[in-house]
């Protein structure tokens, strides 16, 4: 029994970071997505919208693009380590909003 042991314990840990590394991302990237949206918002309300990024999510990028009267943003960063695991190196969410008064 001692063998079967040694060989399960080394899949159960690879089972385990990939498990972890998955919800990892998938929480990043609701994060990701939640500042998106806040930051298409903000920027149809011509506010400040870095400040509000570097709030939600530190350490990510947003760009904004006009749309004819929407305006949206793409906010990415660089992926963690546990989620490398899984093949995410970067992420990147978009969402678009109505401009106020265009």
């Amino acid at each position: 029994m001692t063998a079967e042991f040694a060989a399960l314990v080394p899949a159960v840990v690879l089972v385990l970071a990939v498990s972890l590394g998955g919800m990892q991302l998938a929480a990043r990237q609701l994060q990701l997505q939640d500042a998106a949206a806040l930051a298409a918002r903000s920027a149809a309300r011509d506010a400040r919208v870095d400040s509000v990024i570097d709030a939600l999510v530190p350490g990510a990028s947003v760009q904004l693009e006009s749309r004819g009267n929407l305006v949206c943003a793409k906010v990415s960063m660089a992926g963690t380590a546990l989620s490398s695991i899984v093949g995410a190196s970067r992420l990147t969410a978009s969402s678009c909003a109505i401009a106020e008064g265009r």
